[in-house]
């Protein structure tokens, strides 16, 4: 007998050939499970940088909108020195019969409403030296109604009382 033939007999009478069988398509199936997890835990690591990016997003246009209220106060200088205003998004009624105040209105509806939703709010406080404080608050939520993304809708448990509310404070000299 040769070697060759002699050790495939060994190998075929061995209990250790016997109970290796199945045990491929075992690693197989932890392998799939080992995969699918990591791949759910890609997912939800995109999941939260989209989430994230869209939160990052609509800071940037709370600051942009911020700096087009400043060149509006600059614009009208003499009319913004003292001015107190605190405007809703869902009304945009800032008070006062100045040039200025209906230019605010203008911003309110366009940009604060327009990009922030309509839940969105701005204090704008300017004093006798010039300098100007705008703080805008606003909601990031994910769901709600269509454009606003800032209400319940039944489909999403988040509210404004979630604790979503962000502010951006700018100030500036005019």
């Amino acid at each position: 007998m040769n070697r060759l033939t002699a050790s495939n007999n060994f190998l075929k009478r061995s209990p250790l050939w016997v109970s290796q069988r199945g045990v491929g398509l075992i690693e197989v199936l932890v392998a799939v499970l080992v995969l699918s997890v990591g791949l759910l835990g890609i997912a939800l690591v995109q999941i939260n940088s989209l989430s994230s990016n869209n939160s990052s997003m609509t800071r940037s246009q709370a600051v942009v909108a911020s700096y087009t209220a400043f060149e509006l106060l600059r614009a009208q200088r003499a009319d913004a020195l003292g001015l107190n205003q605190t405007l809703n998004a869902s009304a945009c009624n800032a008070s006062g019969t100045a040039y200025v105040v209906a230019q605010l209105n203008l911003w309110c509806q366009n940009d604060l409403a327009g990009q922030l939703g309509t839940s969105s709010t701005a204090f704008i406080q300017c004093d006798a030296n010039g300098v100007c404080t705008i703080t805008i608050t606003f909601h990031t939520l994910d769901c709600g109604q269509t454009g606003d993304g800032r209400q319940d809708d039944g489909l999403c448990t988040q509210s404004v009382s979630d604790g979503r509310a962000q502010q951006i404070i700018t100030k500036t000299m005019l």
